[in-house]
């Protein structure tokens, strides 16, 4: 099988820049293709103020490029980072990425966002046409739109990227860059690409049809999310253009790394535990609960969230049922930040209830793996998710989820009553539904010898990125013969 010169362009990747799982695919899946014998570059804007802060080595390699945008003659210093193996390279332009935020204030966006992302994508492409030969350029979001149309257009004459096939992946549909028209003649943008064929959208640019329009293949980031995105219910208004290029589209399961979410290595828990060794996980437990305040009870049912305080995660469905569950006797550990008023709501049911119920607000990695492992039941009610990693190192952490059957959800979590069942689903997005899966799960733990085999099926559950990587190495070659 030929190997590849593979280039990822995103707007984020871990572990040098993160707000989601965009950053734990573009960090993740490159490092999978490598050990698949592949060289693969990550291409990304220089967050200064977010980026040194990890500590990471950045080193300027002393090229730069030149380029015009909005009037100014801007000149791009080029920068890279090695991690694990994994070129980086990263794209200056302070004004524009060197802020607090990566697309944004909290809660909100940037009014210039797309020319931060159109000149980064210009540059990339710029940059990769520097490279050896490349085979493929994989993009990520609405960030990343705009480049294969780039490539078919204005940089079809850079003969070491001319013939690389472009891949598209949609990670959220329902963020799509949606900017007035006046921006394209002021960035560079292929005018006469502006019709409902292409970009145009109600009258105005929208950088995610841009990159379904003219990528070779699309992907999403589950089976199930790439049948449901056809339909007007998760579609996002874009579910016609998308069954037009369906021919295209592939839904590939996002991983995680095994090696980093192990709870027999796991230096952020108090004991280490696995499956058929099971006896550390409930001193994980009791440590949980002791740090969180609540009674310490190996029996107490501990349900567990971590997730972005949204509507797209089901927080309504949670918030409604918090109470019935606390009065039946569980407890409750959750962290996350986002929606003001589902935080205010949190914080102010922890106080009422502080012997049975903790909430952190915002993110702490530490305290999330010691939820992850001290906890019994793992709440995922989202209305839509299109893959979602917390079901996987839940269940990497024999913290069994209980989830609505919705895209990721459904293609990684194994019902109960399934062969090798994982955890529990629900169907309707309504906080009864969610209440029922959830007694459902309580019944069953209630039987230990039942909750074991179902919390080991998880602790076992091969989540990580090999499979996804073939998949789409397969994709890669499958473009490439075309």
């Amino acid at each position: 099988m030929k190997k590849l010169n593979i280039v990822f362009m995103a707007s984020e990747a871990a572990p040098l820049a993160k707000t989601g799982g965009l950053a734990d695919v573009a960090g993740a899946l490159p490092q999978a293709l490598q050990y698949l014998k592949h060289h693969v570059t990550v291409m990304m804007p220089y967050y200064r103020k977010i980026i040194d802060k990890t500590g990471i080595h950045i080193e300027p390699t002393g090229e730069s490029i030149e380029m015009w945008a909005d009037g100014t003659q801007r000149y791009c210093p080029l920068h890279h980072a090695h991690v694990d193996g994994l070129t980086f390279i990263l794209i200056e332009q302070d004004d524009l990425y060197n802020r607090d935020g990566i697309y944004g204030p909290s809660g909100g966006a940037y009014e210039d966002n797309l020319l931060r992302y159109v000149l980064f994508n210009r540059v990339a492409l710029e940059v990769a046409a520097r490279l050896p030969q490349v085979d493929i350029i994989h993009c990520h979001d609405w960030q990343t739109g705009m480049i294969p149309l780039l490539l078919k257009t204005q940089y079809q004459h850079y003969k070491n990227i001319a013939q690389a096939k472009t891949i598209f992946t949609i990670h959220n549909l329902a963020y799509q860059g949606i900017f007035p028209a006046t921006w394209i003649s002021r960035l560079g943008i292929p005018t006469h690409h502006f019709h409902p064929e292409s970009y145009e959208f109600h009258g105005q640019i929208n950088c995610m049809k841009a990159g379904i329009h003219a990528a070779d293949a699309i992907t999403t980031v589950s089976p199930t999310y790439a049948k449901e995105i056809l339909t007007p219910e998760y579609g996002c208004e874009l579910e016609g253009f998308l069954q037009h290029h369906m021919d295209k589209l592939t839904g590939i399961v996002n991983g995680i790394d095994m090696t980093q979410w192990n709870p027999e290595y796991d230096k952020h828990l108090t004991a280490a535990y696995g499956a058929g060794n099971i006896a550390g996980k409930k001193k994980c437990k009791k440590a949980l609960q002791i740090a969180c305040g609540l009674d310490a009870s190996p029996n107490t049912p501990l349900l567990t969230l971590i997730s972005r305080l949204a509507e797209q995660k089901g927080i309504d469905l949670l918030l409604h049922n918090i109470e019935t569950w606390l009065k039946r006797g569980y407890q409750l550990a959750i962290l996350g930040s986002g929606d003001t008023h589902h935080e205010c709501e949190l914080t102010k049911l922890a106080k009422q209830y502080s012997k049975q119920m903790y909430f952190y607000c915002g993110f702490n990695e530490s305290l999330a793996r010691q939820i992850y492992a001290g906890g019994d039941i793992f709440l995922m009610p989202s209305r839509f998710e299109p893959c979602g990693l917390g079901q996987l190192m839940a269940m990497r952490y024999g913290n069994v989820p209980v989830v609505r059957a919705t895209g990721g959800l459904c293609d990684t979590v194994t019902p109960y009553g399934k062969h090798h069942a994982t955890g529990f689903h629900f169907i309707d997005a309504t906080p009864q539904a969610f209440d029922v899966a959830l007694e459902e799960a309580i019944t069953i733990y209630q039987k230990p010898r039942v909750w074991s085999r179902i919390r080991n099926n998880g602790l076992k559950r091969d989540s990580s990125w090999d499979a996804s990587a073939a998949r789409y190495e397969n994709l890669y070659q499958q473009l490439l013969a075309q």
